[in-house]
């Protein structure tokens, strides 16, 4: 082993099992969440209750791994205790950490449980050195998750600028490129993936197929893609969709389904001073999120030896089987 840097790898899991099964593939960090809408993945079978979070907690400790509780969407008026539950529940288990993106449940956790580390939402959306000063000096916040818009350069600019560890996305969804600023699902079914924790609810997805075999896949009342028979889909977002428009036929207006992959510039990303990279993906499969999870095992452990890991196993969990270092390696990625 050289004396390289290995930093924390941060896992995702959306039910106790995939977490069970993280931890065995060799997560040091599980991220999760409570049932309901106080996290950004609010989807009918996954997240944990307070007695499965609970006992998740304590599987992870004994295999030497940490639990980040994501609280992570935003309250609307009337409704704050519920998530003021859930950080004080996540408190009195003893999560490592809790993800918070709502600058008033900063305060409060802040305010109300003070001993606990608390870790700055990708959702928050603070990606300049002033935005995290501003955090980090007013709530204690001992870890930023970064937006997904800076450069590794840039990365580096804000370490030098900052007083807390950096988390940085390596594998899985690209997104918008505006954490926490999305409004497009909340348009067309009513629902927000910021405030209630979901994107494209499966109750609002409906497929029609014609005679051809060609399958329509609508989210509400809104035809968003036409997928010819044999070709692959991925689950049915607007951003991700296709459609007709300034006469160029159908085309992907917002972004093409393609997964970020980072594995070639986990070097780099050290080297620039993030502390821990970060998995996306906790509505996933067990089998997925265990293939994933011991790819960068390998990865990261092999670099820490000054080797050159074999990723190549990598591209077939990507979405499309396509693959971007999106805006990490340059601003005009797209």
């Amino acid at each position: 082993m050289t004396d390289i840097f290995k930093p924390e790898l941060v896992c995702p899991a959306g039910t106790p099992a995939a977490l069970r099964t993280a931890v065995d593939a060799g997560a040091d960090a599980i991220y999760c969440g409570f049932q309901g809408p106080t996290n950004a993945r609010n989807f009918p079978g996954l997240n944990f209750t307070v007695a499965e979070m609970d006992k998740a907690t304590s599987y992870a400790r004994d295999h030497g791994a940490k639990v980040l509780a994501a609280i992570n969407s935003f309250p609307t008026a009337g409704r704050t205790n519920i998530w003021k539950e859930a950080i004080n529940d996540a408190v009195s288990i003893g999560v490592d950490a809790i993800i918070i993106a709502d600058i008033g449940m900063a305060d409060y956790l802040s305010k109300n449980h003070p001993d606990q580390r608390m870790h700055l939402s990708v959702q928050a959306g603070a990606s300049s050195a002033e935005a995290i000063n501003f955090y980090c000096s007013r709530f204690d916040i001992k870890r930023v998750v970064l937006p997904r818009i800076l450069t590794v350069a840039e990365i580096k600019k804000v370490h030098d600028e900052i007083p807390c560890e950096i988390e940085a996305f390596i594998f899985g969804n690209i997104g918008m490129m505006a954490e926490g600023r999305c409004s497009l699902t909340n348009y067309v079914t009513g629902k927000s993936t910021n405030m209630d924790g979901v994107c494209s609810p499966a109750n609002f997805v409906h497929y029609e197929e014609d005679i051809d075999n060609n399958l329509t896949t609508r989210l509400g009342e809104f035809a968003i893609d036409c997928i010819a028979c044999g070709q692959n889909a991925g689950y049915p977002t607007i951003c991700k969709g296709r459609y007709n428009a300034d006469h160029r036929g159908a085309y992907y207006a917002f972004e093409e389904p393609i997964s970020l992959n980072l594995t070639h510039l986990l070097p780099d990303l050290i080297k620039a001073g993030v502390s821990a990279l970060k998995i996306e993906g906790r509505q996933r499969s067990k089998s997925y999120i265990r293939s994933v999870v011991s790819s960068f095992r390998n990865a990261i452990d092999g670099y820490a030896r000054g080797e050159t890991p074999d990723i190549s196993d990598l591209l077939a969990l990507t979405e499309g089987h396509k693959q971007t270092e999106g805006a990490f390696k340059s601003k005009i990625w797209r």
